[in-house]
This record gives structure tokens, C-alpha cells and sequence, in this order.
């Protein structure tokens, strides 16, 4: 097996396992907003003792669901885009096309991780107003999430799913 075989094929089950974590943690997230959610109700409207703690949290929860979503998003090829270029173009064209949408993606998610860090890295002295943690936690997930996406987009480039079209009756095709 050849280096390249063999970096591909670790890249892919990084990212497999990786987009799984992201995926089990970003779903976990969402039921403890959720729950959460139901607590701070609960706490206002039955115990006329709203929660002080509760809406900053699932706040900074919802920051880590998001960008964590966005990995498993990246890697499904499951984003908004305009695809139309893609799908008429064939060939050398189609190739050269995935590759610029891929550089792009991954210069972008460069960017958001440079600057992410940048931000976590000021902000660490700071805490919530209601809790004692540092805001660099939650600013963290955006430069984590950044990371990750870009491990996504390097393995939606090297293994991307089957396209998938949805024909006028709203019905699937591969």
C-alpha cells in the first residue's frame, strides 16, 4: 500500500470517527438545551423562581451544537450551496470545480479558526455573568469547530458522498 493510500485512508477514518463524535455530541447538546429549555419554563412560570443560569448556558451550548453540526454537515455535502455549476460541468471541469470549492471552503474555515483562536485567546480572563466560567469556552467552539470542518472538507474532497437530486415530484434519486 502506498503512502498516499495510506494517509488517505487514515484521513478517512479520522474523519469517520471524528464526524460520529461531533455528531453524538452536537445531538447530546441539543437535548440539554432542550431540557434546559423546559427547566428555566418550568422554574419561571410553575415556581414563579425564574433560573438565573439557564438562558446563558443553553446560549453557550447552542454556540458548540452549531459548530459541531456544521462538521457533520460538511461532511454529508448537506450545507446550503448553489450547486448548478456543479452538476452541468463534466469531466476535467468537474474535477477542477470540486477542487476550488474544497480550497475555498478550507481557506474560509482557516480563517474562522485563525481568528477564532485569537478571540478565545483574549477573551480567557473574562467569565459569565451569571457562572463563574471563562468566556473562552464558549468562543472555543469556534475555532474547534473550525478544526474539525476542515478535517471534513478534506474528507468530503477524498470520499464524497453520492450525489443526490430531488426531482420536481419531491422524490430522491440517485
Amino acid at each position: 500500500m502506498s503512502n498516499i493510500r495510506r494517509m488517505r485512508s487514515l484521513i478517512l477514518t479520522l474523519d469517520r470517527w471524528l464526524t460520529g463524535l461531533s455528531f453524538a455530541t452536537a445531538t447530546t447538546l441539543l437535548a440539554v438545551i432542550s431540557c434546559l429549555g423546559l427547566w428555566q419554563v418550568t422554574t419561571r412560570f410553575v415556581l414563579s423562581q425564574p433560573s438565573v443560569w439557564t438562558e446563558e448556558v443553553m446560549r453557550r451550548l447552542l454556540i458548540w451544537c452549531v459548530m459541531l453540526g456544521m462538521v457533520v454537515a460538511i461532511r454529508q455535502g448537506a450545507l446550503v450551496s448553489v450547486d448548478l455549476m456543479l452538476r452541468i460541468a463534466k469531466g476535467r471541469w468537474h474535477d477542477a470545480l470540486r477542487l476550488f470549492i474544497a480550497l475555498a471552503t478550507f481557506s474560509f474555515l482557516a480563517t474562522i479558526l485563525w481568528f477564532g483562536i485569537s478571540l478565545a485567546w483574549r477573551v480567557r480572563f473574562q467569565s459569565f455573568a451569571s457562572i463563574e466560567i471563562s468566556i473562552a469556552w464558549a468562543y472555543a467552539a469556534v475555532p474547534f469547530g473550525a478544526a474539525l470542518g476542515m478535517l471534513a472538507v478534506v474528507a468530503h474532497y477524498l470520499d464524497p458522498p453520492p450525489p443526490v437530486l430531488m426531482n420536481a415530484d419531491n422524490t430522491f434519486t440517485d
